[in-house]
């Protein structure tokens, strides 16, 4: 099994090489896919067992993490980047895509699923529906508390023009906050509905997937914008905001098991 799953990661990381062809720095860019593919991996042993159903766990949360929410930063931040920003989009979404249909197929030709009859409860669409909507607001107060420490202390002589270009936004900057984290988190809850693993244990593989696939790897590559300084800084930035959201997410969405009838808990896991 452990040389699958390192087969698993190696193989699964070559998709994102695509963007050296372009931009050079080939090692660094497989490392970047390297290190999704590390993070994906108990979706690929706790999660669907069909090529399918990883897919479909997959694709949401590269697309939406990795691509939608981290270009919406560059558009907020470097405006002068804005159309480039809507170029890579079309790109992102297309060597990501790739991506999820590779790490997709290798965990079903790989056979890496390991069987378990754990429980995976849910709560009713009403109630899981308002949860997203709080966890959207916490990751505004982990953004605001964290992202203004981190300003304050490290990265002001950066970005001199932020707090003008925030004020120029007004409470359009703080609407974008809450949309990218409710975004985020509805771009995990198939994995939190699915992942077969307690449910701590889900809440910490589902908030370093989303600081890996929208922090970590992403800036692992070098690129224009940022200096290898400057990119480990909002390494550990993104890592105080994107991997508490996913602990709350998890927290809020997926109850005890104990809080919901046996019968109930025991169908929630079958077909996976």
């Amino acid at each position: 099994m452990k040389w699958r799953v390192v087969l698993y990661c190696l193989l699964g990381g070559l998709p994102l090489t695509m963007a050296a062809l372009g931009a050079g720095h080939f090692p660094w860019w497989w490392l970047s896919g390297i290190l999704m593919a590390v993070a994906f991996v108990p979706v690929a042993l706790f999660g669907p067992r069909t090529a399918l159903g990883q897919f479909a766990l997959i694709a949401p949360v590269l697309l939406i993490v990795t691509v939608v929410c981290t270009l919406s930063e560059v558009v907020v931040f470097f405006p002068q980047y804005t159309q480039r920003a809507l170029q890579d989009l079309r790109g992102g979404v297309i060597m990501y895509g790739i991506l999820a249909v590779v790490l997709a197929l290798l965990a079903w030709l790989l056979k890496l699923s390991r069987p378990t009859d754990l429980p995976v409860p849910h709560r009713s669409l009403s109630r899981a529906a308002l949860m997203t909507a709080v966890s959207g607001l916490t990751y505004v107060l982990y953004y605001l508390v964290f992202g203004g420490i981190t300003y304050q202390f490290f990265t002001k002589s950066y970005y001199p023009d932020g707090p003008q270009l925030v004020a120029r936004l007004g409470l359009w900057f703080w609407g974008i906050e809450l949309a990218r984290g409710i975004l985020m988190t509805l771009a995990v809850v198939p994995v939190i509905h699915t992942l077969r693993m307690k449910r701590w244990h889900t809440a910490i593989v589902v908030g370093l997937l989303i600081w890996i696939l929208g922090g970590l790897a992403p800036l692992v590559a070098p690129n224009e914008l940022m200096g290898p300084t400057q990119r480990l800084i909002h390494t550990v930035e993104i890592f105080t905001q994107n991997f508490p959201l996913g602990v709350t997410a998890v927290l809020l969405l997926r109850p005890r098991s104990a809080q919901i009838p046996a019968g109930i808990a025991a169908a929630s896991s079958a077909g996976f």
